[in-house]
Parts: C-alpha cells; sequence; structure tokens
C-alpha cells in the first residue's frame, strides 16, 4: 500500500488505470481515485485507509442500512 499520493492510482492498492479500472473523487480539495474493490474499504472502514488518505481517522464508517 502506499505510504504517498500516486497520482493516477487507487490510494489504497496503488494499481493504475491500466491495471483495473479507477473512480475519481475529491477529498481536501484534491482528486484521489480508488478501484472498485477498495471503495467498500473507504465506505465501511476507512481506518484502514490512514496512511494512504490524509484525515482517515476523522472518517466514520457508514451507517448500517437494513433494507426491509
Amino acid at each position: 500500500m502506499p505510504e504517498t499520493h500516486i497520482p493516477g492510482a487507487c490510494l489504497n492498492c496503488a494499481r493504475n488505470e491500466n491495471q483495473t479500472p479507477l473512480i475519481a473523487l475529491r477529498y481536501r480539495g484534491e482528486t484521489w481515485h480508488i478501484c472498485p474493490q477498495c471503495l467498500p474499504m473507504l465506505i465501511h472502514a476507512p481506518q484502514h485507509l490512514i496512511g494512504n488518505l490524509p484525515g482517515a481517522e476523522a472518517l466514520a464508517p457508514a451507517p448500517e442500512y437494513h433494507h426491509e
């Protein structure tokens, strides 16, 4: 996993657009990318991104959703 921001690569696994599809997102004035396989981590366990995404320690996991 990357220790610094690698433009054009997944912020978690560091794979680039030639290796996997990437989703662009804006956060704190910068453009970051995340791949579909790592997106659930951003949503449900952002604490696992500490060291890869500045401020990840302050992100809360999404609340559980129960469909009835």
